[in-house]
């Protein structure tokens, strides 16, 4: 779930100029023959295959595997010698999604349309994403099974030990030298997932799969693979970061890329950039050229944002490929200035068509009707107070499971999170105004397959819950009279979880209890007067909160299977549905749950989110726009005392 803005155009010249250079660079001797060798990624493709919001349900210029098409078409264009991959996350992340996962419309012999799309660019490899099992693992295996291409990967295991896919990949290619020999290469392929799969599809998978450490699977795999291979690429659908090694962990990239052998690191799942200026200033990389401690890497965005392009200069020595030159880039379908965004791109025609029949399907069953709103709910202001989009959630959780948890003597509480709050865009927000509610809402509203879930928790829990939801803050100086930024940019807004049936405040000028690649600072809390029906919780009082699998599994501060008291069928999204289709016309009650601890004299912070959102913000008199930033987002100020 884990875990984002399109940007502004991103250099994409520096790929383009190397394969330039290799391409008039002074011919080779027979001894010593060049290769320029370019290597294309897609990643998180999450069935954004047009370039289309399913949720908005309009066209989006910012996304799309047709457009990335046009692009690849082009590399390939430009270059002589040409591999493609793709880094996972392919079947799941949109209403299409939803919808061929529905019983039936997967009818055998009818490929998956994301598949179907990827066959027409004939991709040489790839491997698997944690989201490839969020339909199950019968769904999984059906909708991958019909791509022309292989996949591998080496942490996934069955569960009596044995590779659940071929762990590694041999691919043999004939390239043109630039002397125009042709020679014969091999080009050993390794995939990895993080392991956490084990954890966020927990029902799917148990007793059928089982994960090891990327990195393990690395030392494991890697020295018998590399001398039968002249080029060694890995397909790591993980992020990267440079926090101290734990094992098992969900961003291992960085650490892959201090394994012998390994010449290419594609890498994925954080729905980020590289290079770019989201990883300046780690040791071990350079945002610029683009390496994980000097090995050539690319991660291109998502839903088809960017293509990644890494190409090589492969020097025959010794009777050996070595290679001695590269360049790292990401080339954008679309580049944003402002409020205008201006399409680098055009669709492909063949991807288009291989997806025609499922889209419009798609959009028929989007704009079923459900229900009717009697006031508008957005998501503008759930990093700064209640807001109505997630109050719906909550009460929709409630109304489910309550009946199903049977007699307790317990409080019940319910906790949602913001997933569309401006995290990867200017345009991923929430915004449902009065009238008519479709099926297309509900998929706005909560975006992910998640079934619902509960916890039985106590009362430190809880506030440990909250605290773990309130890093997404930075810390706040009270007395700096200059305005300060009061999110952390990377910190996701699904982190956020808002737990209905309690109130409690947030202390900003404290420093967060846990913090990013999980630290944990004991002697500080930021949750303040936390009550329940206006009585302060005690550590030893005990609840049920109503959440979904993904906190129950792992995403959250509870990890114990005991806790567990429901484990429901449903999907989340299904039961907002259901819970519309009951009411028919929703008047949503919001509470106040949560509020800004006082801080004393006056201080001003600032947050960015949608030119939109002005409209419901300036109304509050505490909130004043300070306008454009630039990329889309406008940039507000809210004064706290």
């Amino acid at each position: 779930m884990p875990h984002f803005p399109r940007r502004t155009l991103l250099q994409s010249s520096a790929a383009l100029a190397t394969l330039a250079a290799a391409q008039t660079a002074q011919a080779s001797t027979a001894s010593a023959p060049v290769i320029a060798l370019r290597l294309l990624e897609t990643s998180d493709l999450h069935t954004f295959d047009e370039n289309y919001d399913y949720f908005r349900d309009a066209p989006d210029n910012t996304v799309g595997l047709t457009k990335a098409a046009t692009l690849i078409h082009a590399a390939r264009a430009q270059a002589q010698n040409t591999l493609l991959f793709d880094n996972g996350d392919t079947i799941q992340g949109n209403p299409l999604a939803d919808y061929m996962a529905q019983p039936g419309n997967l009818a055998p012999g009818h490929l998956h349309p994301t598949i179907r799309a990827m066959n027409t660019l004939n991709y040489d490899a790839a491997t698997i994403g944690n989201h490839e099992f969020n339909y199950g693992l019968d769904f999984c295996v059906k909708a991958l099974a019909g791509a022309n291409f292989p996949f591998c990967s080496a942490n996934i295991l069955n569960a009596d030990g044995t590779p659940w896919l071929p762990p590694t990949l041999i691919l043999e290619r004939h390239f043109t030298a630039q002397d125009g020999s042709i020679h014969p290469l091999k080009i050993g392929v390794i995939g990895f997932v993080p392991p956490q799969i084990m954890e966020w599809d927990k029902a799917h998978l148990t007793g059928r799969l089982t994960t090891i450490d990327i990195v393990d699977a690395a030392q494991r795999h890697i020295p018998a693979l590399r001398p039968q291979v002249d080029l060694l690429v890995a397909l790591s659908h993980s992020g990267i970061s440079t926090a101290p090694r734990r094992g098992f962990d969900e961003n291992a990239s960085y650490y892959l890329a201090q394994i012998p052998g390994i010449d290419v690191i594609f890498t994925g799942h954080s729905h980020r950039v590289f290079p770019g200026p989201d990883y300046a200033g780690h040791d071990g990389i350079d945002a610029t050229l683009g390496t994980l401690n000097g090995i050539p890497a690319t991660m291109p965005g998502f839903w088809g944002s960017d293509l990644g392009i890494i190409d090589l200069t492969l020097t025959q020595q010794n009777g050996k490929w070595a290679v001695t030159g590269f360049s790292c880039a990401t080339q954008p379908i679309c580049a944003r200035a402002g409020r205008t965004i201006t399409p680098l791109a055009a669709n492909d025609p063949a991807v288009d068509s291989a997806v025609a029949r499922d889209h419009q399907k798609t959009l028929a069953w989007i704009r079923e009707p459900i229900g009717h709103l009697s006031q508008p709910l957005n998501s503008y202001g759930a990093l700064i107070g209640t807001e109505s989009s997630l109050a719906l959630v909550n009460a929709a959780q409630t109304w489910y499971a309550t009946p199903l948890l049977g007699p307790t003597s317990l409080p019940i509480l319910s906790a949602a999170a913001p997933f569309k709050e401006g995290y990867q865009s200017p345009d991923n927000y929430i915004d449902l105004t009065a009238g008519t509610i479709a099926i297309k809402d509900v998929a706005d509203l909560y975006m992910y397959p998640n079934t619902v879930a509960a916890l039985r928790v106590n009362g430190h829990q809880l506030q440990n819950w909250l605290e773990k939801s309130a890093e997404i803050f930075n810390r706040i100086d009270p007395e700096n009279p200059s305005p300060q930024p009061l999110l952390n940019p990377y910190v996701p807004s699904y982190v956020f979880d808002v737990i209905s049936g309690i109130t409690y405040q947030i202390d900003i000028t404290r420093p967060p209890r846990f913090s990013g690649h999980g630290k944990f600072h004991p002697y500080t809390h930021r949750i303040t007067n936390l009550r329940h029906q206006g009585v302060p919780i005690t550590p030893e009082q005990e609840f049920i909160v109503i959440t979904n699998n993904y906190r129950a599994d792992s995403g959250g501060i509870v990890h114990n299977p005991a806790a567990v008291v429901l484990r429901a069928p449903d999907q989340t999204r299904d039961v907002i549905i259901r819970y519309i289709l009951a009411k028919k016309t929703l008047t949503i009650a919001t509470p106040p749950v949560w509020s800004f601890a006082p801080i004393g004299a006056p201080v001003t912070v600032t947050f960015r989110s949608s030119p939109a959102a002005a409209r419901y913000l300036l109304q509050n008199p505490n909130i004043t726009s300070l306008g454009d930033t630039g990329d889309g987002y406008t940039q507000f100020a809210l004064t706290l005392t």
